[in-house]
């Protein structure tokens, strides 16, 4: 079995607990409107590899995340996108006793029930908690998320909720409010991030030659988020046995 991974970070600190080795796999089924990695979205092309090689790889890492309490973060695109590659990547780094962490969005495909028996914690992506919005920022149906919800949900696993904040699309006080109201159904929620919305990705798009869906709208300011965020962690982080 081989899979393709489109780069590898051998020091991430904002992926999980801990320092720690960070895996973005090729591919992704989504086209968000903000995505920032447009490289990362065809399944074609990328570092093909077997699941051996690149834990052999990963493990030369390990004198940096295990002092640490961290471990190896799978992302993207998006790694449910090759669910076969990624479930026997994490059952070799859980017989080596590594933390395993995965980003999603949760739009993938296969068995997620498996693939969550080898997975410490779930850094989830919300890209919008209602149907209209989630199609206007994806250009898909949210029905793979929510499945994924459910099945982490019957799994136990930790999560960890993202969402990024873009002005005039998902920053004001009454998308929030709805957000919150959503996060505090979802199960395990230990933190929750509103990640400010950058441009950082731009230039990619320039050099892929495609038209940035965003062009014209200005970078988040995080200080606009300091409030919000503490009040979600208050409100959706008490009850993690949801």
């Amino acid at each position: 079995m081989t899979g393709f991974i489109h780069s590898l970070e051998s020091m991430g600190l904002v992926d999980g607990p801990g320092v720690r080795a960070v895996v973005f796999l090729q591919g992704c089924p989504l086209r968000c409107l903000y995505c920032h990695n447009p490289d990362t979205q065809s399944f074609s092309g990328g570092q093909e590899t077997t699941p051996e090689a690149l834990v052999k790889r990963l493990l030369r890492f390990r004198p940096y995340f295990d002092p640490s309490g961290g471990g190896v973060t799978f992302s993207g695109g998006e790694p449910l996108g090759q669910p076969d590659f990624l479930l026997e990547c994490l059952k070799l780094l859980k017989a080596e006793g590594v933390h395993t962490c995965i980003d999603t969005s949760g739009a993938g495909r296969g068995d997620y029930e498996d693939i969550l028996k080898y997975t410490d914690l779930v850094l989830y992506d919300v890209k919008h908690h209602q149907r209209e919005g989630y199609r206007k920022i994806t250009g898909l149906e949210m029905d793979r998320t929510l499945s994924f919800v459910e099945a982490v949900r019957k799994a136990n696993v930790p999560m960890w909720v993202r969402h990024v904040v873009v002005p005039g699309l998902t920053d004001n006080p009454e998308h929030l409010t709805s957000l919150s109201e959503y996060i505090a159904t979802l199960p395990r929620v230990e933190k929750v991030e509103l990640l400010p919305y950058h441009t950082l990705g731009v230039h990619k798009y320039q050099t892929l030659g495609i038209p940035y869906p965003l062009e014209g709208v200005p970078p988040m300011d995080k200080t606009k988020l300091e409030t919000w965020n503490r009040q979600l962690n208050e409100t959706c982080c008490r009850n993690t046995n949801n």
